[in-house]
């Protein structure tokens, strides 16, 4: 067993965390091992693992499948150039991707995580048409609420005030912004549909492309609105000669109980981007699928292929744990057991509605959000979590939970009340 105060006092000194200072300032949990749904933590205990690591472990932890998908692929070859040289791994997971996306994306380009994915669609978006002569087409727009990343690109198209990048306006390239979307699933308002028409005609002459996460905003505020918008926007793109790109990093191989989130509207965009669950958790790979049109587009310029080439560009034990991810998926009823992730998590979270500092409980698929009216005490939310023997990681004003999809009945049960316990003594320290 690791020594524990040993690893604490190395990972104070020399590792910086997501999202914090160096050094840390809240320590953090050390993990031994993980199974199923369950984190083993020194000193703790096991937690039930609510976040499947951010969103992206939808089987759980140590799954035979995937292990012997690894095992398999690391006895042939951990790694090889993409650069020259191709392997099955990488090739059928592609045909995989074009079989299950949105009828007509048929070109795969395989990344390395998601924010890298988002920026190849970018590039892909600039370069088609500076390949077609029209180089002041080059600003993107999207609408308020939206995360896409942390590297350069993707932040410019986060939104600039509300998300987490407001420290580089003014050295960010300057997007063009449509209004907030309304919430709701089931919530359709003419007039915002009219707004992004409006929007889009309007700034036709200089746009690339319109970037949006479908159905939920994620990391920007765990937004729902309604599938109807994505049809709007397919329509005001098609007639104002603009392409469309969806990030479904979040949202793809079914955690809004849809595949895809498109699919709830039967839109194809021109680009999609995958990433998060694609290996189903386990090794880091993401891809941006394209149509035929984008792809030939960029053909055709004075630079005729897409100037990106990451090193571990479809790597194959990625590729391989990947595909088997998608055959595990897809070789079970997924959507009853997320339907079924739905309902637990609507029982369990109601009790939240009833506190006094509780602006707002959702649930679409296996994403459950309850929003505070303040910003969440994160030591009191995580500590009240854990108490209740869950790992729940809130940001913002919001205590979330995206469980893996095997978890069961009782363990969805105990993610609930340990998200309304988290909110409870987060509004309690704030008193």
């Amino acid at each position: 067993m690791p020594d524990v105060k040993e690893i604490l006092a190395l990972d104070r000194a020399h590792v910086w965390h997501p999202y914090g200072p160096m050094p840390g300032r809240q320590e953090p949990l050390v993990v031994e091992s993980a199974s199923g749904v369950r984190l083993r933590v020194a000193g703790v205990g096991e937690l039930v693992d609510g976040m499947s690591s951010w969103w992206s472990a939808i089987h759980g932890y140590n799954h035979p499948v995937l292990n012997a998908a690894a095992r398999d692929q690391l006895d042939r070859m951990s790694h090889v150039m993409f650069g020259g040289l191709t392997h099955e791994p990488a090739v059928r997971l592609a045909k995989r991707l074009v079989d299950l996306t949105p009828e007509g994306l048929e070109h795969v380009f395989l990344a390395d995580s998601g924010s890298v994915s988002v920026e190849v669609a970018l590039k892909m978006c600039l370069q088609y048409w500076r390949s077609l002569g029209r180089p002041e087409k080059r600003r993107m727009l999207t609408w308020r609420g939206g995360y896409h990343g942390d590297t350069w690109q993707p932040m410019a198209v986060c939104d600039p005030q509300g998300g987490m990048h407001s420290l580089w306006q003014g050295v960010l390239p300057q997007q063009v912004f449509a209004d907030l979307p309304p919430a709701g699933f089931d919530a359709y308002d003419a007039a915002y549909a009219e707004h992004l028409h409006d929007m889009i005609g309007r700034h036709a002459h200089e746009l690339a492309g319109v970037i949006v996460e479908p159905v939920v905003q994620g990391a920007g505020g765990m937004r729902v609105h309604s599938p109807r918008y994505l049809r709007a926007l397919r329509e005001a793109c098609d007639a104002h000669d603009v392409l469309l790109v969806f990030d479904e990093i979040a949202t793809g191989f079914g955690r809004t109980g849809a595949l895809f989130a498109a699919d709830h509207a039967g839109v194809t965009p021109d680009v999609m981007c995958l990433g998060k669950s694609l290996t189903g958790g386990y090794l880091t790979m993401a891809a941006t699928l394209c149509t035929p049109r984008v792809a030939d587009g960029i053909a055709r310029g004075e630079v005729p292929v897409l100037a990106h080439g990451p090193t571990f560009m479809g790597n194959p034990l990625a590729a391989a744990v990947a595909g088997a991810s998608i055959d595990l998926l897809l070789g079970q009823d997924w959507q009853t057991e997320v339907k079924r992730i739905g309902t637990g998590l609507t029982a369990a979270l109601a009790p939240a509605a009833e506190l006094p500092y509780v602006r707002d409980v959702r649930v679409l698929g296996a994403l459950g959000v309850v929003q505070l009216d303040h910003q969440v005490d994160m030591a009191a939310a995580t500590a009240a979590a854990v108490r209740a023997g869950v790992w729940l990681r809130p940001f913002r004003d919001l205590i979330y939970t995206m469980p893996p999809y095997v978890t069961g009945d009782e363990d969805v049960a105990a993610i609930g009340r340990a998200v309304c316990a988290a909110a409870r003594a987060s509004g309690e320290a704030r008193a």
